[in-house]
């Protein structure tokens, strides 16, 4: 079972910064279902680090339908663009499964983006890893199966969340996957009688992992890897002179 407790991003800058800033400027919330962070087309003017919270990336379109782009959690930020002096925010930051989180205003991450350079660092790979995933989702919502799709997003879920049972009810899974309830209801049937979940009362529980990694498509594993290669080499160095 994996268990979180932190923000990986946070966790990977170093401790002197931790100390120096973040200890003093971020500030603990508690996010709740359905709570919407940022507005498409609207100021963007707090960023927010997930611990346990998961946050989908959402386009509202007119007829009242969210199509998610990406997820963000504790791998990552929300409204981290605006480091860099971006005003406002492209899509609509929901929150997607309920946690905690650290946030602070975006005056505070600008701020510290010019002073740290490891800082700025970690958030251009960030939003570059973010980036490439809104360009996988957009392709595997274009070629893939719902069947995959639906085992790629209860996986991101997992990971992001950084637990194996979470509240997720069928009604959201729909709407994130841009699907008819029934057919989530089908696929999330047929995942529970094989052993890959459990559902009962809107919370899901992964049992197999590796059973509904087989049944997930390849974009799990691409969107994965962005993310991993983030921690492992955050500098970019065509982006290095940005904010600084």
């Amino acid at each position: 079972m994996i268990v979180a407790s932190t923000n990986h991003l946070l966790d990977a800058l170093p401790s002197s910064l931790s100390r120096s800033f973040f200890k003093a400027k971020l500030k603990k919330a508690l996010l709740y279902h359905q709570q919407i962070l940022l507005e498409a087309g609207a100021p963007i003017t707090r960023v927010y680090f997930p611990f346990d919270a998961v946050v989908s990336l959402v386009v509202p379109l007119s007829n009242g339908q969210n199509v998610k782009a990406a997820m963000v959690g504790r791998d990552g930020l929300v409204g981290g663009c605006a480091g860099f002096g971006t005003k406002r925010s492209t899509s609509r930051a929901l929150v997607h499964i309920p946690g905690q989180c650290l946030w602070c205003e975006v005056e505070t991450l600008t701020h510290a983006i010019v002073e740290y350079p490891a800082l700025r660092s970690i958030v251009l790979a960030h939003e570059q890893a973010l980036l490439c995933h809104t360009q996988q989702s957009a392709a595997c919502n274009a070629v893939h199966k719902l069947q995959s799709r639906l085992a790629r997003h209860l996986l991101r879920a997992a990971d992001l969340h950084g637990r194996d049972e979470f509240p997720l009810t069928q009604d959201h899974l729909a709407e994130m996957l841009g699907a008819r309830r029934t057919s989530v209801t089908l696929i999330a049937s047929r995942f529970q009688k094989s052993g890959m979940i459990n559902y009962k009362r809107g919370q899901i529980k992964v049992c197999n992992r590796a059973k509904l990694e087989n049944a997930a498509c390849e974009c799990y594993q691409a969107i994965k890897s962005n993310y991993q290669a983030m921690f492992s080499n955050p500098t970019l160095p065509t982006l290095a002179g940005v904010g600084g």
